[in-house]
């Protein structure tokens, strides 16, 4: 009886975290209804513009000297996710919004494309006999030029609200993501020829 109630809440859990977490796929965009924490409002008595998309662009693993030294493909390590319950939306009305969700979308795929970037990095620099320290100066560099094109876009584009600027950005975004056909989440990179 024991092992079923642990193996009820532990379904329980991973059920609620995969219904709250939206991985990047390219087919699906995110909706106003995807931004479900208790400070999303929209509204007349709304005096403030302000977005939290919730977009993340993670890294980890789990494996031993022996496994690592002889993995190659880290693609699947790379996360690019969308965390409904810490997205949030603040806007005095639906157009408003609605501009803010166009801005949140091309965060995500600006989050998918520096996850590709990543990917594409640590399969190319990784060696044989590699120390685990090169990932994270890898990780460092891409998260760091990650923040600086995001910082440039939420300032050229007034957070989205210059939708012309915000169009052209995303479409420039959308067209480097497939400059990295090989570096999806499950993908698998070409063995390089000798």
């Amino acid at each position: 009886m024991k092992k079923a109630i642990i193996f009820f809440l532990l379904f329980q859990v991973l059920t609620t975290n995969a219904q709250n977490s939206i991985e990047w796929d390219g087919t699906y965009q995110l909706q106003l209804t995807d931004f479900q924490s208790k400070a999303t409002q929209i509204g007349a008595e709304v005096s403030i513009t302000s977005i939290h998309t919730a977009s993340s662009l993670d890294f980890g693993f789990m494996m031993n000297n022996v496994e690592f030294m002889f993995t190659k493909n880290f693609n699947s390590k790379v996360n690019c996710s969308f965390q409904r319950d810490a997205g949030s939306l603040i806007a005095p009305d639906t157009i408003t919004a609605n501009k803010l969700l166009d801005f949140a979308r091309y965060e995500f795929d600006l989050s998918e494309l520096y996850a590709r970037k990543l990917r594409k990095e640590i399969y190319e620099q990784k060696g044989t006999f590699s120390d685990v320290s090169f990932l994270k100066v890898i990780y460092d560099q891409i998260q760091n030029k990650y923040a600086e094109e995001h910082a440039m876009a939420t300032k050229t584009t007034n957070l989205g609200l210059d939708t012309v600027k915000l169009t052209a950005l995303h479409t420039e975004v959308s067209k480097q993501i497939q400059n990295y056909p090989d570096f999806c989440k499950s993908c698998k990179p070409p063995k390089k020829k000798k």
